[in-house]
């Protein structure tokens, strides 16, 4: 690793952003390598399916190496960034819509050899990843940021760019449709009710 590399690899974030909208192609190289695994986390559980979330991953990257000059340090660069993610998700679910097709079922899939070994215990089982993709994407949004990211109310809204009370309440009923979806599946559990 070079000298130069190091240092950028030492860098703070608000740093590599600036070094990258002064087109410095190995600051951002830093900063997608820092930053890739947090991006498609969200958008994987935005977008629902890997092939879809790796797109939206890159086409993040893409946008951040664009506009990294629109890049403002009010506040935190991870903020800044899952607002790009979550956006890019948004434009492709709505490309989606437009242009809805039907999969074809899971048994024709070719088998993956992989699937079998502990790192599968990892991932979302599939009937919380269905529940999860079935419910509206803005609430699916606050849901993702603040169960599976650990985000905080005040950098939901930030992120969304919706008002605070609106985060708690996309929060509370993507929660409850989630719950609702979960319950619905699950033999002998009753829905959530507005008194639980």
């Amino acid at each position: 690793m070079t000298l130069r590399r190091r240092s950028l690899r030492e860098a703070d974030d608000v740093t590599l952003v600036e070094r990258v909208a002064a087109g410095d192609r190995d600051a951002f190289s830093v900063l997608m390598d820092r930053h890739q695994d947090l991006v498609f986390s969200v958008s994987l559980r935005l977008m629902g399916n890997r092939e879809a979330a790796l797109d939206a991953t890159q086409e993040t990257f893409v946008t951040l190496f664009r506009k990294a000059d629109r890049f403002r340090a009010e506040a935190a660069f991870t903020t800044w960034l899952y607002r790009v993610a979550t956006n890019t998700c948004y434009d492709q679910l709505r490309r989606q819509q437009r242009r809805q097709t039907v999969p074809l079922p899971e048994h024709h899939d070719p088998i993956d050899p992989s699937a079998e070994d502990e790192f599968t215990s990892v991932e979302l089982s599939p009937t919380v990843h269905e529940a999860l993709a079935s419910i509206p994407a803005d609430f699916r949004a606050a849901v993702v940021l603040s169960d599976v990211q650990g985000c905080s109310i005040l950098e939901i809204a930030d992120i969304l760019d919706i008002p605070v009370g609106t985060a708690k309440s996309r929060i509370f009923r993507g929660r409850r449709m989630l719950a609702q979806k979960l319950g619905n599946l699950m033999e002998g559990s009753e829905p959530l009710t507005d008194d639980a």
